[in-house]
C-alpha cells in the first residue's frame, strides 16, 4: 500500500514538474534565455584571435617546405649548378609561388604587424628570399632546357602568361619590400608590373581580358590578380600612372559587372553576349571587395577617381552585408540560399570590412558586429591542426548554376589560408580600435 502511494506521488510529480518549475514569461526574463548559436557568438578575445592565427602558422610552415628536389628521385638539390630539367620545387600540401600564396604571404606579413611576432614575417621572408636569390638560376637554364619552361618551378614568376601568374604574389613582394625585406625581389616585381601593363590581353578600351572560356570575357577575379600590384607599385615608386590604371581598371569592371539592384558583382562578362551569365560568385566577389579596400589604401588622397572608387566600397558592402547568413557565411552564391556556405570568401569579407572599418570608411556600429560574427564563423573552420576546411576549391567561369553548387571543398583548397590570416590580423586591429560589447544580448559598438 505504501509502495503504491509512493509510486502514485511520483508520477502525480512528474506531471506537474514541467509546469512548476518551467521558465515562463511570469518567472524568468526570458528574453535571456541562451540561444542555441551554431557558432561562438560574442566579441572574440584577442588571445583567442591570435591562437587561430598560430595555428594557422604553424600548420603551413610544417608544410610548405623551401628548396629544390628531382622529381624522379626526391632527392634535395643544393648546389644550383645541379638544377636540370628534372628539377622541381620542394613538395609539401602547397605551391609556394602561386597567387594563393601571394595572398598568404600578404597575410604573414600582416599577421606579424598585428601581433608583433616576427614568426609571421619570417615565413614570408624565407620563401620571397628563396624565390628571388633562384631567378637568376632558372633564367640561365630556360634556353637549355625549353622543353621544360611549361614546369619550371618558377615559369609563372619569369615569363608569366597570365595575371594568374604574377599579380597577387608581385603585390606581396612589394609590400614585403616596403616592409623592409632584404629579398632580391625587384626583377620579378618588374617582370610582373610589364605584363599587367603592357602583355595581358585586353578589351578594345583597355580592360583588362581573358580569351576563356570565351574569347573576351572578364573575370571579376582579375580585379585582384592585377589591382592591388599596380597600387603596391604606385606607393613604391610614387608614380601617378599607376595608381591611374589601377582606377580604370576597377572602375571599366563595375561598368560592366556591377549589379546596381543587388549591389554585388556578377562572376563573369563576355563580350560577345548580350545576356551574361549572372552568377554571383561568393569569393570573385570577395576578391573585388579586397581589391577596393586595397586600392584605397594607398591612393592618394586627392586622386581624382577616389570619392567614386570610395562610393563603389560603399554599396559593395552594404550589398554583401544583405546576403551574409544567420550562421555568419556567406553562401557560394550569395544571392541562392540553398548553396553551400563557404570559407574563403567568408574570411575575405572579415578581412575587407574590418579593415574598412578601421579606415574609417564605413561605419563600425553598423558593420562591426557582422565582421566579428563572420570571424567567429570562420574560426570554427579552422581545425586543431591548422588547417582551413570548407574552402571551395579553384573555380573557373560557369554558365550555369549546378557548376557552382557541386564546387568541392577540401583543406587542401590554397585560396583559404591567406583569408584567414588577413582577417585575423585585421581583426585584432578592429578590437584594439573600437570597444563591444554584449548589450541586451546582442553585440554592439559601444563608447565606454
Amino acid at each position: 500500500m505504501v509502495m503504491r502511494r509512493l509510486i502514485t506521488a511520483f508520477l502525480i510529480f512528474g506531471l506537474l514538474a514541467p509546469t512548476l518549475f518551467a521558465q515562463t514569461d511570469a518567472t524568468t526574463p526570458l528574453h535571456l534565455l541562451k540561444p542555441d548559436y551554431t557558432m561562438p557568438y560574442g566579441v572574440p578575445k584577442p588571445e583567442d584571435v591570435t591562437a587561430v592565427l598560430n595555428r594557422v602558422y604553424g600548420y603551413l610552415d610544417g608544410v610548405t617546405p623551401i628548396g629544390f628536389v628531382n622529381e624522379k628521385t626526391g632527392a634535395a638539390i643544393p648546389d644550383p649548378a645541379m638544377i636540370d630539367d628534372q628539377t622541381i620545387l620542394a613538395r609539401g600540401d602547397f605551391r609556394i609561388v602561386s597567387y594563393e600564396w601571394g595572398v598568404t604571404y600578404a597575410g604573414m606579413l600582416l599577421a606579424s604587424d598585428a601581433t608583433g611576432d616576427a614568426k609571421f614575417r619570417d615565413y614570408t621572408e624565407k620563401r620571397l628570399t628563396f624565390i628571388g636569390d633562384s631567378v637568376d638560376k632558372f633564367k640561365k637554364s630556360t634556353g637549355k632546357y625549353s622543353d621544360w619552361e611549361a614546369k619550371m618551378p618558377l615559369r609563372n614568376l619569369i615569363a608569366p602568361r597570365a595575371l594568374d601568374d604574377c599579380g597577387a604574389m608581385c603585390a606581396a613582394m612589394i609590400k614585403a619590400k616596403r616592409g623592409g625585406s632584404k629579398a632580391d625581389l625587384q626583377p620579378l616585381i618588374e617582370t610582373a608590373i610589364n605584363h599587367i601593363m603592357n602583355k595581358q590581353f585586353r578589351l578594345g578600351d583597355g580592360t583588362l581580358a581573358r580569351n576563356r572560356p570565351q574569347a573576351s570575357t572578364l573575370w571579376l577575379d582579375d580585379l585582384f590578380m592585377s589591382v592591388p600590384a599596380l597600387a603596391q607599385m604606385g606607393k613604391l615608386t610614387g608614380d601617378k600612372k599607376y595608381f591611374d590604371e589601377a582606377a580604370k581598371q576597377v572602375l571599366a569592371f563595375e561598368k560592366r559587372m556591377f549589379n546596381r539592384e543587388k549591389n554585388i558583382f556578377m562572376h563573369g562578362w563576355v563580350e560577345s553576349m548580350t545576356e551574361h551569365p549572372e552568377f554571383h560568385w561568393a569569393r570573385a566577389n570577395g576578391w573585388a571587395f579586397m581589391t577596393e579596400v586595397e586600392l584605397l589604401d594607398v591612393l592618394p588622397e586627392n586622386h581624382p577617381q577616389r570619392a567614386q572608387l570610395l562610393d563603389l566600397l560603399k554599396r559593395h558592402a552594404k550589398g554583401l552585408a544583405s546576403y551574409q547568413s544567420g550562421s555568419g557565411f556567406w553562401h557560394q552564391l550569395l544571392d541562392r540560399e540553398d548553396s553551400y556556405l563557404e570559407t574563403s570568401a567568408t574570411a575575405i569579407y572579415t578581412y575587407a570590412f574590418a579593415r574598412a572599418i578601421n579606415r574609417g570608411w564605413l561605419d563600425a556600429k553598423a558593420y562591426g558586429p557582422r565582421t566579428l560574427l563572420a570571424w567567429n564563423a570562420v574560426t570554427t573552420k579552422v581545425n586543431q591542426k591548422g588547417q582551413v576546411e570548407g574552402t571551395c576549391v579553384g573555380t573557373g567561369m560557369g554558365f550555369d548554376p549546378a557548376f557552382y553548387y557541386f564546387r568541392p571543398t577540401s583543406p587542401f583548397a590554397a585560396h583559404g589560408y591567406g583569408p584567414v590570416l588577413l582577417a585575423g590580423a585585421e581583426v585584432l586591429r578592429l578590437l584594439k580600435n573600437k570597444k563591444f560589447e554584449i548589450n541586451d544580448s546582442s553585440v554592439q559598438l559601444t563608447d565606454k
